[in-house]
């Protein structure tokens, strides 16, 4: 199984304001399979030392969103204080940081129905499709734009296509799709315009659970390719 995670020296941070109570630290443009791991450890750690001044730390791609409570503290000071907190992390010690998932997965036939089209557009066969996207793990870069929304990458080259023109008015909770670089789980029946190619029983987002999704930023997410008998003894195990 391949993993995607790399070794890389931290990209230089720059600090942007985002309104009266936040500060975004983007660290560069360019998407790193080592910095979801960092961005979730900085979050936990600035959360875990200064809670009375910092609310929430979003991360998402290469930024991290900081929100703070003014009357602890000024932005400029707040500024500051980020810029000591980041050299308390180390780069090169999170590349662990986060947790794997592993999701079972039906391609294919009623449960991927773009699977074909994908092969045919991507000029592969339908299992080289499976096999390719089953084949690596994939980070969690960020959450949105619906609650539970994962998005996944990197997707592998070969997959790699655009939106469908037409996005379609309902596709089905569990529903494992592409588009672009990113893979993703559709967390509940919405409107989508990602290539389905498959579809997985895990419940990807519950608003009564604590967490209400089973990964963040930072961990990774495996697909496994089972039969139609295969996930239909997976759900009768979870039921157990």
């Amino acid at each position: 199984m391949k993993d995607n995670r790399m070794s890389f020296k931290r990209p230089d941070a720059t600090f942007e304001l985002a309104g009266v109570n936040a500060i975004l630290v983007r660290f560069g443009n360019q998407l790193n399979s080592a910095l979801p791991a960092y961005l979730s450890a900085l979050r936990d750690h600035l959360l875990t030392r200064h809670p009375s001044i910092i609310s929430q730390v979003v991360p998402a791609y290469t930024t991290i969103l900081v929100e703070y409570d003014p009357r602890q503290c000024r932005m400029y000071d707040l500024q500051l204080l980020l810029e000591r907190e980041l050299q308390m992390v180390a780069f090169e010690n999170t590349t662990q940081y986060g947790k794997l998932v592993e999701l079972p997965v039906v391609y294919g036939g009623e449960h991927g129905p773009d699977l074909t089209a994908v092969a045919d557009a991507c000029g592969l066969s339908e299992q080289a499709v499976i096999e390719l996207h089953s084949g690596q793990d994939y980070q969690v870069y960020a959450q949105g734009f619906a609650p539970g929304f994962s998005y996944l990458a990197e997707l592998p080259q070969q997959l790699r296509l655009p939106r469908l023109s037409t996005p379609r008015q309902k596709v089905a909770a569990g529903s494992v799709a592409i588009a672009e670089q990113q893979t993703a789980v559709y967390p509940y029946d919405s409107p989508g315009g990602w290539h389905i190619l498959g579809y997985t029983p895990v419940t990807w987002f519950d608003p009564q659970a604590s967490p209400m999704t089973p990964v963040e930023v930072g961990d990774r997410v495996r697909f496994k390719a089972v039969t139609v008998q295969q996930l239909d003894a997976w759900v009768k195990e979870q039921a157990r």
